[in-house]
């Protein structure tokens, strides 16, 4: 078995260490969600499966609200985590949500939410998508492409309905910043701002579409506030540019979002202090803007709300040593949780905070890769982690796994069942999604 490998694990193992420290609890060796221990939910649900802490995303919505301007509206984006048991309880909070397809305006409608609460954004938006937005007469739809402002405007003439629009714009490059850059290149994502003034100008020729407003998406993991706001104050003056170009009083500054959250050893809180000063400066800026005083402004800090709140809890089936390398082995993988395998946008790989979950007070004891059970090297969690001993039966967490995790997995591969979900809520603990069939083949196949 390797021995610990320096700083770099060092720092890694007490990264983890705050994490749990910060957000949950410690009892004899074994961790704690609210007041519920991770073996009584093991043995109530099995493993793998994912656990979250209502706590946590109640925390996350107060911290947001409590750092904006008090007229910013903050929506929550349903890709972050699309479980119905999370969107509802962000509706009590949020001021709506935003979607990105049919199924997640299905599953908003689903949780709740009014239709005049809901904004529908995402390239490629087919025509039944668009129609069926339309017709449920959602607040605005966020419009890509001057192609698609041809389509919505033929199916709202179908449909003999006036559509609110947000033109999302692809921003310059030097508005860019975060882990995964959505803009400031060739994209699919919005129209070039080099290209507002035909946007404009197909929208006008529109009978049925409302030009709203804007909507602005640079990156997204982003910890710095001095490039949330950087964004944030381009945003508003390509808002005076829109304003100047169409003669319309806008009613919506979409900021996006983009606010990340700590995931890897040396990564720093985001400084919600400086953004809600920066913030609120922005805000004053606007108002005093004759031409601009109608507008809302508006964020999606998706990922902030919802990614600490999470655990993808895994049972050690395996430990063996390769060539002088210990491996543990376990019963869940990348199948699960793409994005802690690195496979998820990583140039390179980089650990999720890992710990044991039933040795947290145990003393470090070797370096170990965290493989689950794909046939493919790519299975990997955690590469040289540093960790007590482990054993057979052992249960591993992925920390920082309330985000981009489960949905955004292959669960598919090699017809592992997809993991259970649970929601805990101090004492309480209830399944909020079932463990999936390992091939459901009466529902998803033809004979």
């Amino acid at each position: 078995m390797r021995v610990p490998g320096g700083r770099n694990d060092d720092h890694a193992a007490a990264f983890a260490r705050a994490i749990v420290d910060q957000r949950f609890a410690v009892r004899g060796g074994e961790l704690v969600v609210e007041d519920v221990a991770i073996g009584e939910l093991v043995r109530a649900y099995g493993t793998p499966l994912f656990v979250y802490s209502a706590r946590s995303i109640d925390m996350a919505c107060q911290r947001v609200r409590s750092c904006l301007p008090t007229s910013m509206r903050f929506l929550y984006s349903v890709k972050a985590n699309p479980t119905l048991a999370i969107v509802r309880r962000l509706l009590a909070s949020c001021d709506g949500l935003e979607v990105a397809s049919a199924g997640e305006l299905a599953l908003a409608l689903a949780a709740g939410c009014e239709p005049g609460r809901i904004v529908f954004a995402g390239p490629g938006k087919t025509d039944a998508e668009l129609r069926l937005a339309v017709d449920t007469g959602i607040a605005e739809l966020h419009v890509e492409s001057i192609g698609e402002v041809d389509r919505l405007g033929r199916i709202a003439e179908e449909s003999a309905r006036s559509v609110a629009v947000c033109i999302r714009v692809n921003p310059a490059a030097s508005a860019q910043g975060g882990s995964m850059r959505m803009g400031g290149r060739p994209t699919a994502f919005g129209v070039d701002e080099t290209q507002l003034p035909d946007a404009v100008a197909a929208i006008g020729r529109q009978r049925r579409l409302d030009l709203a407003g804007l909507h602005v998406y640079a990156g997204t993991q982003i910890l710095d506030a001095d490039v949330l706001l950087s964004q944030c104050r381009h945003a508003l003056d390509l808002a005076r540019r829109l304003t100047d170009i169409s003669g319309v009083n806008l009613r919506v500054l979409n900021f996006g979002g983009g606010w990340g959250v700590p995931l890897f050893a040396g990564d720093r809180p985001l400084d919600l202090d400086r953004l809600g000063a920066g913030l609120l400066a922005i805000v004053d800026e606007m108002r005093s803007d004759a031409m601009l005083t109608n507008l809302c402004p508006m964020i999606e800090p998706g990922r902030y709300l919802v990614a600490e709140s999470g655990i993808y809890v895994t049972r050690v089936v395996d430990v063996k040593t390769s060539y002088g390398v210990a491996f543990a082995v376990l019963d869940g993988g990348m199948h699960h949780h793409l994005a802690a395998s690195g496979n998820l946008g990583q140039a390179i790989k980089r650990n999720l905070p890992l710990v044991v979950l039933n040795r947290l007070d145990a003393p470090v004891a070797g370096t170990y890769e965290i493989v689950g059970p794909l046939c493919t090297p790519l299975d990997t969690l955690g590469r040289r982690v540093s960790l007590p001993h482990i054993a057979p039966g052992d249960l591993i967490g992925v920390l920082q796994s309330g985000a981009y995790a489960r949905s955004a997995s292959p669960l598919g591969f090699l017809s592992h069942p997809a993991p259970p979900e649970v929601l805990v809520e101090g004492a309480t603990h209830r399944l909020v999604r079932r463990r999936g069939a390992v091939a459901d083949l009466e529902r998803d196949q033809i004979f």
